[in-house]
């Protein structure tokens, strides 16, 4: 029987991410020792005080149904901490609670685009930029950065990429996949021309606390009143608090946009889990040391990963400044033959790597940069160096 599904759906591409790490689980409960640097989570465990928070709410029977853009509690803690950490000043009617940043990215695009809006992202994007925006009834306007210019738009990518149905860029600092992030005077220029064009912003922030070597992060929303009505904020637990399965992410925008997204949410998924929403209180406010002490690790892993990958023949890549994944160049690889084996893509080194060396990574192709691979260093720094010991064996 051949179904007649939704058009729009069908036009969304499955995530190769999942696609590669269900393989390279699949792999595992068969007994295959498999490294995986696929991982786009902390290796850490919940912090000690926000799990305590969770229980305590489980006890305290605060296990109902919220208000749908989140508890009164949470968004006060939300609105203290952009005041505090941001230099955003914002009310309560302000802010959204979603399932994950994830579900806040896709709200703020449901809530502003309609058909045939356009909407600009870098190259390399997150694997979901492109799709929600797809869902939302937009389209995508990917535009290559350069590898030389640490991944990020300039104004003459914005420029040629503009067109009277652009409705919004997408700014992901620090990035997923490239660890880029960028500075005051890169984020002063991109929000003058978004101002100058009444361009909307999402500013996904949901790396802000992983940034290195003294770099500081910079909300573009702080730069002032104009581009703060135009940006939606992006940010939410998962990253910076080790909560990935506590599913909270929210956003900051101007109380019509918010008003939209809020009547989305309450129509799809209605409010996040009250049980993490009270633990991420706790998250907000209370002990901030578990961040520092996570940082101090991935910088280890970071600065092991990329001199290895580049002393390794055929591969090299830049140093990242935040997040935890390296884009590891693969070009010079392309159209070799290995294990007899010919390498034209990134997922056709992807495989390789899985099947021969049993280490998985994400091919480019799934952030539309196929001279890439992603590493992720979200991982022991024992099975970071026995893993690029087995693809620099492979690569040999």
């Amino acid at each position: 029987m051949k179904f007649n599904l939704s058009s729009r759906a069908l036009m969304i591409s499955s995530s190769i991410t999942l696609d590669i790490t269900a393989k390279a689980k699949e792999m595992k409960d068969k007994g295959i020792d498999v490294i995986s640097f696929g991982a786009g989570e902390p290796d850490f465990n919940t912090p000690d005080n926000i799990q305590k928070a969770g229980i305590e709410a489980i006890k305290s029977g605060n296990t109902r149904y919220t208000a749908t853009s989140g508890t009164p509690d949470l968004k006060k803690a939300i609105c203290e901490k952009l005041k505090k950490e941001n230099g955003l000043e914002y009310k309560p009617s302000n802010i959204i609670v979603s399932n994950g940043a994830k579900q806040s990215i896709f709200n703020s695009l449901f809530a502003i685009l309609n058909p045939g809006d356009e909407v600009i992202i870098p190259v390399p994007y997150w694997v979901s930029y492109p799709e929600f925006i797809k869902l939302s009834n937009g389209i995508p306007v990917p535009v290559e950065t350069k590898e030389e210019y640490n991944f990020k738009f300039n104004l003459e990518d914005l420029e040629n990429a503009l067109t009277q149905r652009t409705k919004a860029i997408i700014l992901n600092s620090p990035s997923n996949p490239t660890g880029s992030a960028y500075n005051l005077e890169e984020l002063k220029a991109i929000a003058d021309w978004a101002v100058k064009n009444n361009i909307f912003v999402i500013s996904d922030e949901i790396y802000e606390k992983l940034i290195y070597d003294g770099h500081k992060h910079i909300s573009i929303a702080s730069l002032g009143e104009e581009i703060k009505r135009l940006t939606v904020v992006v940010n939410g637990m998962s990253k910076a608090y080790a909560m990935t399965g506590w599913r909270i992410g929210y956003a900051a925008a101007d109380e019509e946009i918010v008003k939209v997204m809020t009547n989305i949410q309450s129509h799809t998924t209605s409010n996040p889990c009250s049980i993490s929403q009270y633990a991420s209180i706790e998250g907000l406010i209370g002990d901030q040391s578990i961040i520092e002490d996570m940082k101090e690790q991935f910088v280890l892993r970071r600065d092991y990963m990329v001199d290895k990958i580049n002393s390794i023949k055929g591969l090299s890549c830049r140093k990242p400044i935040g997040a935890f994944y390296v884009m590891a160049n693969i070009s010079k690889i392309k159209g070799k033959e290995i294990k007899g084996k010919i390498v034209n893509t990134s997922l056709d080194l992807a495989n390789l790597l899985l099947e021969e060396a049993k280490v998985a990574v994400v091919p480019g192709s799934a952030f539309g940069a196929d001279d890439f691979i992603r590493l992720s260093y979200a991982t022991s720094m024992k099975n970071i160096e026995e893993g690029l010991r087995r693809i620099e064996e492979m690569l040999k």
